[in-house]
């Protein structure tokens, strides 16, 4: 069995490829300049960014296998396994790596705005594909900060490195609305296989023996990661997964909350509330009304 490699530092990772480090906290790497590597499985403590310009075969990223093509762009966040199994061979990376500890962006706004940068939890199959242009755009962008790199850290080192980082992870955001659009008639597929999942899920009695519905669930059943989905649902109706599940969870609470053969506990269980005194809360927040008010006064 492949162990996993477990890369904590910058210098750890310059180390396995054989590449000088330039700053403690942030390395760039032009892949054609490296020397041949064995593939092998890597859990990156680090933000990484692979663009990989070669066939890469069969990887695995987190949970998920995937074959890479040529112009495909990887993200890596700390705490994420990502690489293919070693088969003995040597193979001549190509493309460039991008690969910055936490602690870089300690202090800069960038920090906090990483949370929105929502493909760093993508899965394999939901890597973003670059046109020849988008390409030149990303390496522009990563020769920038390879250009800084090779100057001494002064005071101004980390906001210039920070700030072409922001500059590139917001073209990614760009590029990846373009892939959504493009993508548009696979996106209704997953879209209507999303509604009836959450439909199905609703109408048996999953709830009571699973719990509430979650988008998690729902991006397992359908071999697509929770942020993904969220983010698809969100550019194609405008409302999140999240919102979305629970619209249709209190379209079917208040249609049973007419049901007065059923009590209110009975349906909080139904829809997979542990206490009933939790659905009432959730069911006030939403109308403004608890599930007794609402039933009398209708």
């Amino acid at each position: 069995m492949n162990e996993i490699t477990k890369l904590d530092t910058v210098q750890h990772y310059c180390d396995l490829f054989g590449i000088e480090a330039l700053h403690p906290l942030i390395s760039i790497v032009d892949c054609d300049k490296m020397p041949p590597i064995r593939h092998g499985r890597r859990l990156y403590n680090l933000y990484a960014i692979l663009l990989k310009d070669t066939d890469c075969g069969t990887m695995s990223y987190g949970r998920s296998i995937y074959d890479y093509e040529k112009g495909t762009v990887l993200f890596a966040a700390p705490g994420q396994v990502m690489g293919a199994d070693d088969d003995g061979k040597l193979h001549q990376p190509a493309g460039w790596a991008l690969v910055f500890h936490p602690e870089l962006l300690r202090g800069t706004p960038l920090a906090s705005m990483m949370k929105d940068y929502t493909y760093f939890s993508y899965n394999a199959n939901e890597a973003l594909h670059l046109s020849e242009h988008e390409r030149r755009t990303i390496t522009e962008c990563m020769e920038k900060i390879q250009i800084e790199l090779q100057y001494p850290i002064d005071k101004h080192s980390k906001s210039l490195i920070v700030d072409n980082i922001k500059l590139l992870l917001d073209y990614c955001i760009r590029f990846y609305d373009r892939q959504f659009i493009t993508r548009e008639n696979a996106n209704k597929d997953i879209l209507i296989r999303f509604e009836n999942l959450v439909d199905d899920y609703l109408a048996s009695n999953i709830s009571a023996e699973k719990g509430m519905l979650s988008v998690q669930y729902c991006a397992d059943k359908l071999c697509l990661s929770a942020s993904y989905l969220g983010d698809l649902l969100k550019k194609e109706t405008g409302v999140s997964a999240l919102k979305h599940i629970q619209q249709k969870m209190l379209d079917v609470a208040k249609e049973r909350v007419f049901d007065t053969s059923r009590s209110i506990s009975e349906i909080a269980y139904e829809l997979g509330f542990q206490y009933p005194q939790h659905f009432s809360r959730w069911f006030k927040k939403i109308t403004g009304c608890t599930p007794n008010e609402y039933r009398t006064a209708n």
